[in-house]
């Protein structure tokens, strides 16, 4: 499943979280690369320990918990602490698979990269090039959205990042263990849970919301692993 989720930042965080950025000191970005990626990655990253990634990070991590759709989609177990890479002069990142295990770095933490998330910090009109490309059975699907807005989709996918050639391109990346490991059950859940709050919209009969609620939750609990 490849979902936008508008808004996730409002315009006064983004602008928050640009002025912290513009400021920040940059580094390259394959200090967090694997040793493949690392062949193809071209592009400037935060620090992870930098003031400015622990403060926006704070903001994206806050403002997730109460997304009602990102929940929803995601049905977040654990999510690693945002990261931010820069894209510009020609900057690109080729093609390849995310790494399925992730060390939260200072801990003794892991996650399992269930869902990879882009988080934009620079409008469309700003830059040109830097489209996320992801490749699913359907095709490749080409991302590029407003400030605010991010991408969810599964780290499973083979993706890159088109070269910027005009501007530069400002995101988070950071990736998602899931309640549900498969994508295919979580897309089911997804769909039934939009299913039911239609239902409770429109439908003044509760019954069949509450029948399929309880399909909802006992799929749930069948599938989910805490």
């Amino acid at each position: 499943m490849l979902l936008p989720i508008p808004d996730v930042l409002t315009a006064d965080q983004v602008l928050r979280a640009r002025l912290l950025l513009d400021q920040a000191d940059w580094v390259d970005g394959r200090v967090t690369a694997g040793h493949q990626s690392a062949r193809t990655k071209d592009n400037m990253q935060l620090p992870e320990a930098s003031p400015a990634a622990r403060e926006i990070g704070a903001m994206i991590l806050s403002a997730l918990e109460q997304n009602a759709l990102f929940i929803s989609a995601a049905l977040p177990a654990r999510v690693f602490p945002p990261l931010f890479n820069r894209y510009q002069g020609g900057q690109s990142f080729g093609t390849h698979v995310d790494n399925a295990i992730r060390q939260v770095t200072g801990t003794g933490h892991r996650i399992r990269t269930d869902l990879s998330a882009t988080l934009f910090f620079t409008g469309p009109d700003e830059y040109e090039g830097g489209e996320l490309m992801v490749e699913d059975t359907y095709g490749t699907h080409n991302v590029k959205l407003p400030a605010g807005h991010m991408i969810l989709y599964p780290a499973t996918s083979l993706h890159h990042v088109r070269p910027v050639t005009r501007g530069a391109r400002v995101a988070s990346f950071f990736w998602i263990q899931s309640m549900i490991r498969d994508d295919g059950e979580r897309t089911l859940l997804f769909d039934l849970d939009v299913a039911i709050q239609r239902l409770n919209s429109e439908v003044t009969n509760p019954a069949p919301a509450v029948q399929l609620t309880g399909v909802y939750h006992n799929l749930l609990r069948r599938w989910a692993e805490i």
